[in-house]
């Protein structure tokens, strides 16, 4: 059964770049390297930059664990830990219902990439 969740975080302003350079170069990882994990978005706050959202659908349990350990987990946590307002607040969910159609910044092998 799928495993829908969000964890979400603030970061000091002078961190932000830094944490957007993590986030970026963990989705690569996780793109090219974890099949279980039907998707992940990241997402900054437009009107207040310091605060974040990442999105999760893993296939399973065995792939959010397959995730949760890798040592790509544990370099992006180094990464952010030090720039942390406050500790991850992660959030599991159950759908209801919902529509996914997104093309934009989508290259030819299916995966989302950032637009700008």
């Amino acid at each position: 059964m799928a495993i829908y969740e969000t964890g979400g975080y603030e970061v000091r302003e002078s961190g932000i770049e830094k944490v957007k350079t993590a986030i970026k170069e963990f989705v690569n990882y996780v793109q090219g390297n974890e099949p279980g994990t039907e998707m992940y978005l990241a997402w900054q706050e437009k009107h207040q930059p310091t605060r974040f959202l990442h999105f999760f659908i893993f296939k399973d349990e065995e792939a959010r664990q397959l995730h949760g350990q890798s040592e790509a987990v544990r370099r992006f946590e180094s990464a952010y830990s030090s720039e942390l307002v406050e500790g991850v607040a992660f959030t599991e969910y159950e759908i209801v219902a919902g529509k996914l159609h997104h093309t934009q910044g989508r290259p030819p092998n299916g995966k989302l990439s950032p637009t700008r």
